[in-house]
């Protein structure tokens, strides 16, 4: 069988279940997996954090994943919104390695809005699960699934979380299976940083560089230039269009939308996506610029 193309079932009896989750008793005896299964010689680090998450917490959560997939490690995470969306991206943009936990079967995307996501991981790395394919994404699976993220990794990493939020939960995981957490402090009493708050004052760790993270797993930074000067930035025809738009005068959102045949959506996504490859900066609210102006 093609297993790049095909759904595949790996019971524990099988060499090639995760060596990372066979300590623990209360581990799925098969995974359904479209892809690849993380690779046990490899580090791995856990990122998630809230679905509706801030602009801010967003970016950290890709800045973090590009740096860490950057070193070697492989991301994982629950291809949900907000925080483990932009961390698959983050590992995916550094040509890295990453892998989605799913809530439901591995031949269902959900959201539908991260399709594109989950077919780059379905190319690049891989999707699993312990629901047999076909079935839905019930809400009493997502909690389920945490402890298997976690399992997979070698440190789990907290981006934004709401007092009471799944995101505990998968820390709650880590702990008890003797990870280490690390947790992205936040401002005193902004919601989404309760969570993250709240860890810290238990014992997590204060993530407020990746290098703290590369330590925790023993990894020397490679020595190398910044991310866009090492890389040739090949700009896809959408993103050349909204950055040709711009100038080293900043612009506002509605003058980019009215000059670019595309959606409000698809533009905020490229803009995003511009800014954290230090291509674009937004010097004000909604006002975009060439990097450099």
């Amino acid at each position: 069988m093609d297993q790049k193309n095909a759904t595949w079932e790996c019971t524990c009896k099988d060499d090639r279940y995760p060596r990372r989750l066979r300590p623990y008793g209360d581990m799925p005896k098969k995974l359904y997996v479209r892809g690849s299964l993380p690779e046990d010689h490899l580090p791995s680090a856990a990122i998630v954090g809230a679905r509706n998450c801030s602009r801010y917490g967003e970016k950290q959560a890709y800045l973090f994943a590009r740096e860490l997939a950057d070193c070697g490690v492989q991301i994982i995470s629950g291809l949900a919104r907000g925080i483990d969306r932009s961390a698959h991206k983050g590992a995916l943009d550094a040509g890295g390695k990453t892998f989605a936990v799913l809530g439901c079967g591995v031949d269902i995307c959900y959201p539908v809005q991260n399709r594109q996501e989950y077919m780059k991981i379905w190319e690049t790395g891989g999707l699993l699960s312990e629901f047999e394919p076909g079935t839905p994404p019930y809400g009493r699976n997502f909690p389920r699934r945490n402890r298997i993220i976690s399992g997979l990794a070698d440190l789990v990493l907290v981006i934004e979380a709401k007092e009471r939020s799944g995101s505990l939960i998968t820390a709650g995981f880590a702990t008890d299976q003797g990870k280490p957490v690390y947790a992205l402090p936040g401002r005193v009493g902004d919601l989404l940083s309760e969570g993250c708050n709240k860890l810290i004052a238990d014992g997590a760790g204060v993530a407020y560089c990746v290098d703290i993270l590369l330590d925790e797993l023993k990894i020397q930074r490679f020595s190398k230039k910044d991310f866009p000067s090492n890389s040739q930035i090949r700009l896809a025809s959408q993103e050349e269009m909204v950055y040709s738009c711009l100038d080293l005068q900043p612009k506002n959102i509605e003058e980019i939308f009215q000059a670019v045949p595309l959606e409000m959506k698809q533009i905020m996504e490229i803009l995003l996506k511009l800014e954290l490859e230090g291509l674009v900066e937004e010097p004000v609210k909604n006002y975009y610029a060439r990097a450099g102006g």
